[in-house]
């Protein structure tokens, strides 16, 4: 069996829909399609199709499999267009992740730019602001903030973002300003419920390095939520420079805490470890790192 050509068959038959349908665009009979998919699932000692007499469904096993599918068939594409010209023009589909807020401020503003760059590549984009399994979920890389944990992934840094300390005016008229980090322990904070960091908010300053155990009401997995929150009051945020930068500037929230530093936070773009890296992955990456690792548009915080 040619496991590469049964892998085609069997993608043709999941996007469109059939046998029949698959067998008209591959120009193959219909019999020889359902043999290859049938060798193919003998090959792999799993079902990958649930068969009825009037349509077709993907088994557990067999989602995952035609996500991996989709993704070796148009890596090798790809490596035999640059193997014919090293010029080649990256093509496909590049499947994205990123956190909610930062793909919504800054990632959106700079998609159109990437992708008239290289117009036969297609983006496909999700946000959300969880911990997500690029190789499980069928994504060729992932942009990440903070502290990355250990894993089997490859870590580029596409930029920083300093975090900074914010209240809104109207908060700190009713409450007043912290004038060090242990003041912070009388304070309503608001805390992002993702950090590895917990509730403890780290400075340096004058004393050295200090972590600050804080508290609040407001627990919130979103940056924008927890802005918001300080916009209106509710408490202090320790936010990145990303996301309160235009705040700062109008005057909703003033940055606390001068002559401390809280830590910088490293914005990485991170993918799967081959030997073979896909162009389509290596020009966003580079294409980030141009935008966002020398002039960040949040630059005025930094």
């Amino acid at each position: 069996m040619d496991l590469l050509s049964a892998m085609e068959v069997f993608r043709r038959v999941v996007e469109l829909d059939g046998f029949a349908a698959a067998a008209r665009d591959l120009r193959l009979s219909t019999g020889s399609v359902s043999k290859q998919v049938a060798r193919l699932e003998g090959h792999l000692e799993t079902r990958l199709l649930n068969r009825t007499t009037r349509r077709i469904s993907l088994t557990e096993a067999g989602r995952g499999f035609y996500e991996r599918c989709v993704r070796i068939l148009e890596e090798v594409e790809e490596a035999k267009l640059a193997a014919a010209s090293a010029s080649a023009s990256p093509r496909g589909t590049l499947r994205v992740n990123a956190p909610m807020s930062f793909g919504i401020r800054h990632l959106s503003g700079v998609l159109p730019d990437f992708m008239a760059l290289y117009p036969e590549l297609a983006v496909d984009l999700s946000l959300n602001d969880r911990f997500v399994s690029l190789l499980d979920e069928g994504f060729d890389v992932a942009i990440r903030i903070g502290a990355l944990a250990d894993s089997s992934l490859v870590a580029r840094r596409i930029g920083t973002s300093r975090l900074h300390v914010v209240a809104s005016p109207s908060y700190l008229e009713a409450r007043g300003a912290p004038e060090t980090p242990g003041d912070l322990q009388h304070h309503e904070c608001l805390a992002y419920s993702l950090r590895n960091a917990g509730a403890e908010w780290q400075f340096v300053g004058p004393e050295g390095r200090v972590g600050v155990r804080v508290s609040g009401r407001l627990r919130v997995d979103n940056g924008d939520v927890i802005v918001a929150a300080a916009s209106a009051g509710m408490g202090i945020a320790l936010s990145p420079a990303f996301l309160v930068d235009e705040h700062v500037r109008s005057g909703r929230l003033r940055v606390l805490l001068s002559g401390y530093e809280a830590e910088t936070a490293e914005i990485h773009a991170v993918y799967p470890h081959s030997r073979h890296l896909s162009a389509k992955v290596r020009v966003f990456i580079d294409f980030l790192v141009e935008r966002f690792g020398r002039r960040p548009p949040w630059n005025s915080l930094q």
